[in-house]
């Protein structure tokens, strides 16, 4: 329902800022020549532009439909500055043109450029800067009853969002700084892929990712995009009941080295750590959103051990500090990506970044290490989030 009323919306602000753009060039006293002997490329150029996401989405699977997806995310992301920014200054110019009795203004004319330009210049940055990942440090203090724990670091990171526009050279990047932290245990926090494979030369990605090494293994959980369906917008246009993971999936995770727990869990340090792995809240997998509940899935972890457990989606916090979780370790929020998403995400979500505690437990949320829909970052950052962990 949602991918319906998404694509609805973008067609109306599609045709609404083409329109817009249009009655500019139409008043522009700078280039009005130009314009009307290109308008006709101009409109033709528009047109594929805004088509192509749509082809991305609703094309059965091929190389074409995900070159258009990969196209399209970038659109989206340039769109989305552009639009509001020539709708404003285009307003603006006109009134102010209104006021000064003229039908023609170089002004609205200037409104063009003023949205264009910065909206360019935003989208470039945004890809450069969606190929850089950092390092980030925290700290924590557990209670154990066992006082021969030894201080544990646990790397955490989510949201590779392998697929149309991945760069295996960011994977690798990635890789590499997480084995630079040596640590005891590597936690993937969902969101593997993004809805469908769609990348080339997937082997590039798990011999990569095969090369990650701690003391304890690598552990990970599916998230609400380690399914195959269509998205548009970043909406899905598939019903839950066609949301599975498929063979391909679980082969390349298989390849990359990845312990996966669907609602299931395992000790660690000789029995002395339990690590439990939930189910996506909003998909399973299995074509539902099913789910064991948070008592169910903690009912026989021994309490006298540290819990861990590993959700992609920051929720029921309250509920896992409850059963007697000690640290939950998610993703999922992006902490924004892309401005001014970075602004808007925590709003909605209580547990967007960082580390809250919630009742004596820890919710811990990383801002990803890759990136959803375009291939950009812009106000955040791909991080590798490490985790420093002391037992009392």
């Amino acid at each position: 329902m949602l991918g319906k009323i998404f694509l609805v919306v973008y067609l109306i602000a599609q045709v609404g800022v083409s329109l817009v753009t249009e009655y500019v060039w139409e008043r522009n006293d700078l280039v009005k020549d130009i314009g009307k002997k290109t308008r006709v490329l101009r409109i033709a150029i528009y047109t594929i532009l805004a088509i192509i996401p749509m082809l991305g989405a609703y094309l059965p699977r091929s190389s074409f439909k995900y070159y258009c997806l990969g196209i399209g995310n970038i659109w989206f992301a340039f769109f989305m500055y552009y639009a509001p920014l020539v709708l404003i200054f285009s307003l603006i110019a006109v009134i102010i043109a209104k006021a000064r009795k003229k039908t023609r203004s170089r002004l609205v004319g200037f409104s063009l450029f003023a949205a264009f330009v910065p909206a360019l210049l935003m989208s470039a940055y945004g890809l450069y800067h969606g190929q850089e990942i950092k390092v980030v440090n925290e700290q924590i203090t557990i209670n154990a009853e066992d006082d021969s724990l030894e201080d544990l670091r646990v790397v955490l990171i989510a949201d590779l969002h392998i697929s149309v526009n991945s760069r295996p050279a960011l994977t690798e990047q990635m890789v590499e700084l997480v084995n630079e932290q040596d640590p005891d245990l590597i936690l993937v926090a969902g969101d593997i892929f993004t809805s469908n494979m769609g990348m080339t030369h997937p082997e590039l990605y798990t011999d990569a990712l095969s090369q990650m090494h701690s003391t304890y293994g690598v552990y990970a959980v599916g998230g609400n995009h380690d399914v195959d369906e269509n998205l548009f917008g970043g909406f899905s246009v598939s019903p839950i009941s066609e949301a599975f993971r498929t063979q391909e999936m679980d082969d390349f995770l298989d390849a990359a080295g990845f312990t996966m727990l669907y609602d299931e869990g395992v000790t660690l340090a000789d029995g002395r750590i339990t690590l439990l792995g939930r189910l996506d809240e909003s998909k399973a997998g299995d074509g539902t959103s099913d789910r064991l509940s948070v008592e169910d899935l903690l009912s026989d972890a021994d309490q006298s051990t540290p819990i861990f457990v590993i959700e992609h989606e920051p929720v029921e916090m309250d509920e896992l500090s409850a059963a007697g979780a000690d640290a939950v370790f998610c993703g999922h929020t992006h902490n924004g990506q892309i401005f001014p998403g970075n602004v808007i995400v925590p709003i909605f979500n209580e547990y967007c970044y960082g580390i809250e505690d919630v009742n004596g437990m820890y919710a811990i949320v990383t801002a990803g290490a890759g990136y959803y829909g375009p291939p950009m970052r812009i106000g955040t950052d791909n991080e590798v989030m490490v985790i420093d962990i002391t037992f009392n």
